[in-house]
């Protein structure tokens, strides 16, 4: 059976997308092996299909004609010829039924067995097994029994604060904070829907929430010859809806003999079902006593950071560990070495509640990788972000010897980074990574949320570095354009037969007011004033990468892209988006009311929660879409009668479509 379970193979399919999918086809592609990659209608232009040796069509654009297909998948390695899938994480990577469905197939499921995964990939069974293991657990739930009475009676007895949580899956989906008896219902029905469309399993399990909560976990790996290590652990408290956001190795937290506490505690819940492959076991400390509260039986975003203090390549691990080979070290040969940090990546607005953002990216710049800083991309310039995914793009990572250095070599690879097409939350990361309780390690898992407003305030404003920056851009992007006619005079800026010219730009920041930088040129060298100043300026080493701007003898790198009026500007003091005002008047400016209720973005309707005629309070719930896999409430932006809603549970709807009308009430 062993021999069958675990054997040598050529191809392997790989059944995801995106990050994981690129990041895995690197290492196979690295080890010799063949790679096949799996796309939706979606996909068909994405990154991991290009960088694949062949690629398959699953079906359409939803994860469940797709990605979540357990058949078509199947089918699509038979087609290719693969031995092996290596399932990521999300999707079916915790899907007992899919690792069965291989076995039968004849297929090598690069993870734990069926068996192990209904063992420990349940946070139901797991805390069973850990219960039985003599593991301690937080106080809670996790029977059978699923209705709502039984599920209301295990919230009472545990005391509230509650966490309802969905048994499969994980990333933040399917779970709600309950704080209160009134609260539970529509929370329960709110996250079993949502596991439901994200996992197929709408489970539930109650945990007394603990308030100011460190979460710390511990990567571990097995083979099929009896052999378990476990590879020190992460911190990755920076959380926000229960979803990642920073991620650290070592965790700051733990010393010595704590950290061989909790590695001990971890070696012994996987090794109470045997446990092959890598995995992670999930603790929660109140500050005093670690609780376990789940395994996640797959590789974890967060690896890289373990990769990274360790030297070992996770993904090599898992494929030896399917060939059927031991592990090439022993717990006591593993090393620790350093600290490492991670920062996730997502096409969404932090300053707009983290609504995803859709659409095709315009501009892709990452820093070169080396000297401890590491990129795990997805996506390219061109490549289009859509709204059936999870919105993460990228990890930017970094290592050094100490806290303090990786922290700020990871703001260093943060500020570097330049998206454009689409919104990210990079500023966001860079604000939460240098406040200054991170650095003393001195937060929970509320944290974020606490310091959003500080996190998500706007950034400073303009100075004459950037305003005469703004100028100095698109004057490079005129004489660059310029450049391919030979005939062109057009070989100093604004050039002019004879005197002097005077051009004027004028610019605005967000809804600030206008600012303005003057051009002198002709005769003598050219200047550009901003404010009282004036400064004599050139430009030069213009590339990919931006232009090098000298004003009054100080040069300074700087990163733009200049889209008709819209500039973004990167300078040493920060990001910076101006709007170049039309000197002619030729600007159309669409205002959007607050007023309506439409789509933010595609996505599917998938609970109505007012009736027509209803009598409604400011913020009162009248719908909810799926929008990337996660729901969002859209609610009465005033107080008023809903005269009309404008669609149906099961619609799919595109982005600005109006779903209901809100008749505001009499002043």
């Amino acid at each position: 059976m062993k021999s069958k379970m675990y054997r040598r193979f050529r191809t392997l399919l790989i059944a995801n997308r995106g990050e994981i999918a690129c990041r895995v086809i690197r290492t196979a592609r690295a080890m010799g092996l063949r790679t096949v990659a799996v796309y939706s209608e979606a996909d068909a232009g994405a990154m991991h299909v290009a960088m694949a040796d062949a690629a398959v069509l699953l079906g359409p654009a939803r994860a469940r004609d797709s990605y979540l297909h357990i058949d078509a998948v199947i089918d699509a390695a038979k087609k290719t010829g693969a031995e092996a899938i290596h399932p990521g994480y999300g999707f079916l990577s915790e899907n007992a039924e899919f690792a069965e469905a291989c076995a039968r197939a004849g297929i090598v499921f690069v993870g734990p067995t069926a068996a192990m995964m209904t063992a420990m990939g349940s946070k139901s069974g797991s805390k069973k097994l850990m219960e039985k293991a003599g593991v301690p657990l937080v106080p809670g739930y996790h029977g059978d029994d699923q209705d709502e009475a039984t599920l209301a009676k295990a919230a009472e007895k545990a005391g509230f604060p509650v966490l309802v949580k969905a048994s499969a899956g994980g990333g933040g989906r399917g779970m709600r904070v309950v704080r209160s008896r009134e609260e539970l219902g529509p929370a329960i029905v709110s996250a079993k829907r949502e596991a439901k469309a994200a996992f197929g399993d709408d489970r539930m399990l109650i945990e007394k929430y603990v308030d100011n909560p460190r979460h710390i976990e511990v990567q571990i790996i097995g083979d099929s010859h009896g052999n378990l290590l476990s590879l020190f652990e992460r911190e990755c408290t920076l959380q926000r809806r229960h979803q990642k956001v920073i991620e650290e190795a070592p965790s700051p937290t733990l010393n010595a003999r704590q950290r061989e506490t909790v590695c001990e505690a971890a070696r012994k819940a996987a090794g109470a079902v045997n446990y092959v492959g890598a995995g992670t076991i999930e603790f929660v400390s109140d500050g005093k006593e670690v609780f376990f509260i789940e395994m996640n039986t797959r590789l974890q975003v967060e690896h890289p950071v373990t990769e990274l203090i360790t030297g070992i390549d996770l993904v090599e691990w898992q494929l030896r560990v399917a060939f059927g080979e031991k592990l090439p070290l022993t717990q006591d040969q593993i090393r620790l070495n350093g600290h490492a940090i991670e920062a996730r990546v997502y096409a969404e607005n932090p300053q707009k509640n983290f609504m995803p953002s859709v659409g095709r990216i315009k501009t892709w710049r990452t820093p070169a990788e080396g000297d401890g800083l590491r990129i795990d991309a997805g996506y390219r310039s061109g490549d289009a972000v859509s709204p059936y995914y999870d919105a993460m793009l990228a990890k930017v990572i970094a290592w050094a010897p100490t806290r303090d250095v990786a922290i700020d070599k990871l703001n260093r690879g943060l500020e570097e980074t330049d998206v454009r097409g689409i919104v990210t939350n990079i500023p966001f990361l860079s604000a939460l990574v240098t406040h200054a309780d991170v650095r003393r390690n001195a937060i929970d898992t509320g944290f974020i949320e606490r310091e959003l407003s500080k996190l998500t305030a706007e950034t400073n404003a303009a100075g004459e570095l950037e305003l005469c920056a703004a100028a100095a851009a698109i004057l490079n992007a005129e004489q660059r354009a310029a450049h391919g006619d030979a005939r062109s005079p057009w070989n100093t800026f604004g050039w002019t037969p004879v005197g002097r010219r005077k051009r004027v730009f004028a610019f605005r920041q967000v809804q600030g007011a206008e600012q303005q930088v003057s051009l002198r040129y002709g005769k003598g060298t050219p200047t550009l004033q901003a404010g009282e100043r004036e400064l004599e300026f050139s430009i030069g080493s213009t590339g990919d990468d931006g232009f090098d701007l000298t004003l009054d003898g100080v040069k300074s790198h700087v990163f733009a892209v200049v889209e008709g009026h819209e500039l973004y500007l990167r300078t040493h003091h920060g990001r910076f988006d101006l709007h170049w005002v039309d000197p002619f008047g030729g600007e159309a400016e669409e205002q959007v009311g607050d007023d309506k209720i439409v789509a933010p973005l595609p996505g599917t309707v998938v609970a109505l929660l007012a009736q027509e005629g209803a009598s409604l309070e400011k913020g009162a719930a009248i719908l909810t879409l799926e929008v990337m896999k996660m729901e969002q409430t859209l609610r009465a932006p005033y107080a008023g009668v809903l005269r009309k809603i404008k669609c149906k549970v099961g619609d799919i709807v595109g982005e600005g479509v109006e779903l209901a009308e809100v008749e505001p009430a009499a002043a």
